[in-house]
């Protein structure tokens, strides 16, 4: 069992760098659990919080962390093992800022990849220390580190500072030297030798070279494994997805009980969609925090454009999906794109007023609902919640609630219920003449889940209006327990000899 302790600020905030110094001694970067308190360094400001409970986990997956200075291949690295494009790549420095993680199974063996920032950039919205953060949590939980160096740029200055900071670090380091394209170059790489960090190997990301012996070098320094190794997958995947600013990242970190997200006011801040686990009620679940969207015409650079395409993967790998909003901010049409993109790949979905603090007892929820109504009339099934991300509030109930969710996508309902409500609902309620004559349905059934699928065989598919086909769904969200998820429609014309069957749907 591993213990782990849950920190709480102090009553002393914050005290300055040589008052620290004074009372407590040692010298800390990023932060330190020194005397168990941890103390978290900001500039010359140091922040001290104490433990307000420990809690006894299974043993987690062993981590690797993936390091190095800005522009050695770590992204393209990290996609390699993983053999997925999960991280954005790009020739610019300082596009990687938050931590990116992903599971890894290595024969008998599973490990956690981390994927960082480069160490030693200055980022462009000053982000610089929020960055290094990220990285010291990485390295402070890892139990390999891959220091990565780029063969075809020699050893930079840099390369010796990242190499100097490792040597705190009591934990198997592999030196990999990237880029390493033709065997001839792996002469370069005898160079990084003098840095002294762990065993090296030449690989090369483009070429497909050595990812094998890589691998092996990685699962050969993992900690002995042990029957507590936690590998189950998680019970649901939560999307989080929004406009700019409007709190995703501060709800992910509120979920995770962690800063596991750069949260700044710095519009795109979070540029990859970020996988992050946690554990609620002994469940296990992985929200995913995407980039802000905005406009395509206001898209200037690359990394918006990937970031858009990152977030729309991630409303397909969701099993539901928070949309949030600003409660100080109206909808607007890219808010109206991402839902419709929502719609498209028929997720459950939940709208989410964020920041609701600022307007509680001020503006009724009432407004907002019929606001959100009106914009969206479409989705009048989905449900609405109102929260404060920053403070947790009505978390837990919104995450109850997409749970709620995820079952009501799951459920299969017998023929025979299924038959009896569609019955039910064309005696009450017959459709319109088609050519002369009353289209009929024979039978429903379900033929799948997540969303919710029903085929009705009838006469003609083409005789059944769009509205009918609501009037029909709306009937089936009633009596059926799919009151607030999508549900798929389609009408089959019933096989006969010498007839070719069509079909006709409704997606809702």
């Amino acid at each position: 069992m591993k213990r782990e302790f849950r920190f709480g600020l102090c009553c002393k905030d914050t005290e300055s760098l040589d008052a620290f110094r004074f009372h407590w001694g040692p010298e800390i970067e990023g932060e330190t659990v020194y005397e168990g308190y941890l103390f978290r360094r900001h500039a010359n400001r140091i922040q001290c919080f104490r433990p307000l409970f420990i809690k006894f986990t299974e043993m987690p997956v062993p981590r690797v962390a993936i390091v190095g200075r800005p522009n050695v291949g770590k992204s393209s690295l990290f996609n390699w093992i993983a053999r997925r494009r999960l991280a954005i790549v790009d020739d610019y420095e300082g596009v990687t800022r938050d931590r990116m993680t992903t599971l890894i199974e290595a024969g008998d063996r599973f490990f956690e990849l981390i994927d960082t920032g480069g160490m030693g950039v200055e980022d462009a919205d000053n982000l610089t220390a929020d960055v290094r953060h990220q990285i010291e949590m990485a390295l402070s939980v890892a139990d390999v580190i891959v220091l990565v160096v780029d063969v075809q740029a020699g050893v930079m200055p840099l390369d010796e500072e990242v190499s100097e900071r490792l040597r705190t670090i009591e934990r198997p380091v592999i030196l990999v030297a990237n880029k390493s394209d033709q065997g001839h170059q792996d002469a370069l790489a005898d160079d990084f030798q003098r840095l002294g960090r762990g065993r090296l190997v030449c690989v090369s990301t483009t070429q497909n070279r050595n990812r094998d012996e890589l691998i092996e070098l990685i699962v050969d320094r993992l900690p002995e494994q042990t029957d507590d190794e936690d590998t189950d997958a998680p019970e649901m995947k939560i999307a989080i997805v929004g406009r700019r600013n409007v709190g995703k990242s501060t709800f992910v970190n509120s979920l995770s009980e962690d800063d596991r997200m750069i949260v700044s006011e710095v519009p795109g801040t979070t540029r990859d969609s970020v996988d992050v686990l946690f554990e609620m009620d002994d469940q296990k679940f992985m929200a995913i925090d995407t980039p802000g969207l905005r406009k395509r015409k206001s898209q200037r650079t690359d990394l918006e454009y990937y970031g858009m395409h990152r977030a729309q993967r991630s409303v397909r790998r969701a099993d539901v999906v928070l949309v949030f909003f600003d409660a100080a901010e109206t909808v607007s049409k890219v808010d109206k794109q991402l839902m419709g993109y929502v719609m498209e790949n028929h997720k459950p979905c939940i709208f989410v007023i964020n920041k609701w603090d600022q307007y509680h007892g001020k503006v009724p929820t009432d407004r907002w609902v019929h606001y959100i109504r009106a914009q969206f009339p479409t989705l009048a099934y989905s449900p609405i919640a109102f929260i404060t991300g920053q403070t947790g509030k009505n978390v837990k109930t919104l995450l109850n609630h997409a749970t709620m969710l995820y079952k009501q996508a799951r459920e299969r309902v017998s023929t025979g219920v299924l038959n009896r409500v569609i019955r039910a609902a064309i005696d009450a309620h017959p459709p319109a003449m088609y050519q002369n004559r009353r289209p009929k349905i024979f039978y429903a059934t379900q033929v799948a889940t997540e969303p919710p699928t029903i085929v009705l065989m009838c006469t003609e598919p083409k005789a059944f209006t769009n509205d009918y086909k609501r009037y029909l769904i709306n009937v089936l969200r009633d009596h059926l327990p799919y009151g607030e998820v999508p549900i798929k429609l389609y009408l089959h014309r019933r096989h006969r000899s010498g007839d070719e069957e069509e079909s006709g749907g409704k997606h809702r």
